[in-house]
């Protein structure tokens, strides 16, 4: 399978899925080795791949945890440099249940997980206080710590880059 990423002009385009797990009042995010941010888990979409499998594949993989997909809830059109290279992403935002059982929900974070060669570490953050942690997209903060998830269109560009 090929990952749905490619270089268009001047942006490298990605279709990304997104797992959004919530235990209590808390969020499960990531964040690769090097990086001095953190995100919500996920991957680029395989060719021919639905969003939400990528996103049970994705967790599966990264961490070998077993999730249920839920509804879409986020539909994010993500405008950022990474990595020296200008990005345009979509990505598909679900909600997911992690299975009964998991260790995410019965041991304590953090937890250890791969993307191919990179490292990931996996934690729990208070939704309420996301506004103290370098979280990308940057909107995440104020949108996780609403009481109730609601179908929202996003569109996010980094201020800090002419994209």
């Amino acid at each position: 399978m090929s990952m749905i990423s490619f270089d268009a002009g001047s942006h490298r385009f990605h279709l990304r899925a997104v797992a959004i797990v919530i235990r209590g009042d808390d969020v499960l995010l990531h964040r690769a080795e090097g990086d001095d941010f953190w995100s919500l888990p996920g991957g680029r979409v395989e060719s021919g791949e639905e969003a939400s499998t990528a996103v049970v594949r994705e967790l599966h993989e990264e961490l070998g945890l077993v999730v249920q997909p839920g509804p879409l809830v986020l539909l994010v059109e993500n405008f950022f440099v990474y990595g020296g290279l200008k990005h345009h992403e979509v990505g598909l935002y679900f909600k997911v249940e992690a299975q009964a059982g998991s260790r995410v929900l019965t041991e304590p974070g953090p937890y250890r997980g791969v993307e191919g060669a990179r490292e990931l570490v996996f934690d729990w953050f208070a939704r309420s206080a996301l506004g103290n942690v370098d979280v990308r997209p940057s909107f995440l903060a104020q949108t996780l710590a609403a009481d109730r998830l609601a179908f929202t269109h996003v569109v996010q560009r980094d201020q800090h880059h002419n994209l």
